[in-house]
C-alpha cells in the first residue's frame, strides 16, 4: 500500500485524500518509511518534523471525515528548501553561521502552503545560501543525485530535487537564482518552474541575489507544477517586488494545463547547441521532432547577447550577495566567534568561522565589483548587458510563443569533479542564467536519459507572465513522452 501511495502524483494524491480513499495520515507515513529507508544514502534532508506532520495529517483527515471543506494540497507531504523561513524547525541556508538560527515567522510561501492545508515533512539541503550549481557547497552535508550516488543531483536546490525524485515527498519548493530549480530538475529527471520574477513572493526567503531570486515548485510532473504555482502565486503586500494580480495576470494554471496551444511557434537557437555534450544535443533535437508532429513551427533566432550572461549574472549576482550577506555580523543573530578582542574581531572571525569557500568568494566578488572605481567598469556595465538580453528575449518573444534549449550542457556530473575549478562549476548554469536576468519564466522537464541512465532536461522559456502557455507547452510535449514517469533504483 505504501509504495502504491507514492507512485501518485501530487494532484492524485490531493484528489484521492478529498474523496477519503487515502488517508492524510498514511501518505506521511510512506513518505518517512522512506526517508528513514533512503535518506542517510541521499542526504536530502536537513530538518525532519514527523510528529508535526502526522499531526497536520490527522487534522486534514478528520476535516474530511466530518465533511468540512479542505484546500488545494489536502493532507499532500511537502517539502522545502531550508532558506525559506519557518517557525517550525531550524532556518539554516546550509550555513554554519546559521545552523542554530529559528525564524520567528514564517515566509509567505510557507503560509500559503499551510492555508492550502499542505503537510510540511521536512526542509531539504542546498548550497550555503543557494550559492552553487551542485549541492557540494552545503556547510551541512552531502547530497546526492538519486540516478546515480557518485554524482550531483545539481544545485542549488538539490536536496528539494533529489527528495521529489526518490520519492521521499510529493513536490518540493525550491529557489532560482541562476538556475537552481531548473538544474537540479534536469539532473534529477524531475519538473522544476522558475516563475517569473514578482509571480511568487519572495517575504521569508534569505536573500541571495534580490533581484535575481524566485520561488517555484519541483514535481513529478507539468500538472502538479501548476497545482504548486496555483497555491504559490499572488501579490503580497510584505514584497514590494510582488506583482499585483488583481487585474491583469491572475488566472488558473492548473485548468489549462492539459490544454494545447494552437498554431505554436518554437524558437531555436543554434548557437547554444554548441557547447553541450551531443547526447544532450540529440535529446533537444528529439524533442523538436515531438513538437514538429504535434503541428509546431520551429524557427531558428539569434540572441547575440546570450554569450554575456554569464559575466553579468556573475557580477550582479555577486554584488547583490555582498550587500545581503552583510547583516550576518555575529552581532544581530547566527553564528558569533567565542575568540574576539574586540568588536572588529567580533564581525570578522564570525564571518569567517561560519562562512564557506564559495560564500566568501562571491561576497568578495561582490564587494570588489561595487568597491570605488569599479562600480562603472564592472557593475553598472553588467546592468547594461542585462538590459540587452532582455531585449533579445523581447524581440524574440514578437515572433514566437517559447525558446527551448538545453537545461544544462551535461548531465549530472560526479562529486567533487568541478570544485577545484570554480569556473567551470558557474558554466553549469550558462543555459538558465538568461532567463533570470531577463526576469521571465523558465521550466525544466525530462526529455531523456544518456548512456549512463542520468536525466536530461529540456529548458522551455516563455514571455514574462506567460506561465500558463508555459505549462501548456510543457505538457504537450510530457502528453507524448513517458520520460517523467522512470523512477531511479534507490
Amino acid at each position: 500500500m505504501s509504495q502504491e501511495i507514492l507512485n501518485l502524483t501530487c494532484k492524485q494524491l490531493r484528489d484521492s485524500i478529498a474523496k477519503g480513499d487515502v488517508k492524510s495520515s498514511d501518505a506521511v507515513s510512506a513518505v518517512f518509511e522512506r526517508i528513514e529507508k533512503y535518506d542517510t544514502r541521499i542526504g536530502a534532508f536537513l530538518s525532519t518534523f514527523k510528529t508535526e506532520a502526522l499531526t497536520q495529517a490527522g487534522k486534514v483527515d478528520e476535516k474530511i471525515a466530518k465533511g468540512q471543506s479542505v484546500g488545494a494540497l489536502a493532507g499532500v507531504p511537502i517539502a522545502v528548501k531550508d532558506n525559506m523561513c519557518t517557525t517550525f524547525g531550524p532556518t539554516s541556508c546550509a550555513s554554519k553561521i546559521l545552523e542554530n538560527f529559528h525564524s520567528p515567522y514564517n515566509a509567505t510561501v510557507i503560509e500559503k502552503l499551510l492555508a492550502a492545508d499542505a503537510v510540511i515533512i521536512g526542509k531539504t539541503n542546498l548550497d550555503e545560501f543557494a550559492m552553487g550549481s551542485s549541492t557540494e557547497n552545503s556547510g551541512l552535508k552531502k547530497t546526492v543525485n538519486p540516478w546515480d550516488k557518485d554524482r550531483v543531483p545539481g544545485g542549488s536546490s538539490g536536496g528539494s530535487a533529489a527528495a521529489v525524485a526518490a520519492q521521499m515527498c510529493f513536490a518540493a519548493m525550491g529557489s532560482d537564482t541562476g538556475g537552481s530549480i531548473r538544474q537540479p530538475a534536469s539532473f534529477c529527471g524531475v519538473a522544476g518552474l522558475k516563475p517569473t520574477y514578482g509571480r511568487v513572493s519572495r517575504y521569508g526567503l534569505v536573500a541571495y541575489g534580490s533581484s535575481l531570486d524566485q520561488i517555484g515548485p519541483l514535481t513529478k510532473n507539468i500538472e502538479d507544477c501548476a497545482l504548486m504555482l496555483n497555491v504559490i502565486a499572488g501579490h503580497d503586500e510584505k514584497d514590494s517586488t510582488s506583482v499585483d494580480e488583481t487585474t491583469a495576470f491572475l488566472c488558473d494554471f492548473l485548468s489549462g494545463a492539459n490544454k494545447e496551444v494552437k498554431d505554436l511557434k518554437i524558437a531555436v537557437v543554434p548557437q547554444l547547441f554548441e557547447g553541450a555534450d551531443e547526447q544532450v544535443i540529440q535529446s533537444i533535437k528529439d524533442a523538436i521532432e515531438v513538437y514538429k508532429k504535434l503541428g509546431a513551427q520551429i524557427i531558428e533566432i539569434q540572441m547575440p547577447h546570450f554569450e554575456y550572461a554569464i559575466a553579468a549574472y556573475y557580477l550582479i549576482a555577486t554584488a547583490e550577495a555582498s550587500s545581503n550577506l552583510a547583516r550576518y555580523d555575529g552581532v544581530h543573530y547566527g553564528h558569533r566567534t567565542k575568540n574576539a578582542g574586540d568588536y572588529i574581531e567580533v564581525y570578522t572571525k564570525s564571518r569567517a568561522e561560519a562562512f564557506g569557500t564559495e560564500v566568501k568568494r562571491r561576497i568578495m566578488l561582490g564587494t570588489y565589483a561595487l568597491s570605488s572605481g569599479y562600480y562603472d567598469a564592472y557593475y553598472l556595465k553588467a546592468l547594461k548587458v542585462r538590459n540587452l538580453i532582455r531585449g533579445d528575449f523581447t524581440a524574440a518573444f514578437e515572433k514566437t510563443d517559447c525558446i527551448i534549449m538545453p537545461t544544462s550542457p551535461t548531465t549530472a556530473f560526479k562529486i567533487g569533479e568541478k570544485t577545484a575549478d570554480p569556473l567551470q562549476m558557474y558554466l553549469a548554469d550558462v543555459y538558465t542564467i538568461a532567463a533570470n536576468l531577463a526576469g521571465i519564466p523558465a521550466i525544466s522537464i525530462p526529455c531523456g536519459f544518456d548512456k549512463n541512465n542520468l536525466p536530461i532536461g529540456l529548458q522551455i522559456i516563455a514571455p514574462a507572465f506567460g506561465e500558463k502557455k508555459l505549462l501548456q507547452i510543457a505538457r504537450m510535449f510530457e502528453s507524448q513522452t513517458d520520460f517523467h514517469k522512470k523512477n531511479p533504483q534507490l
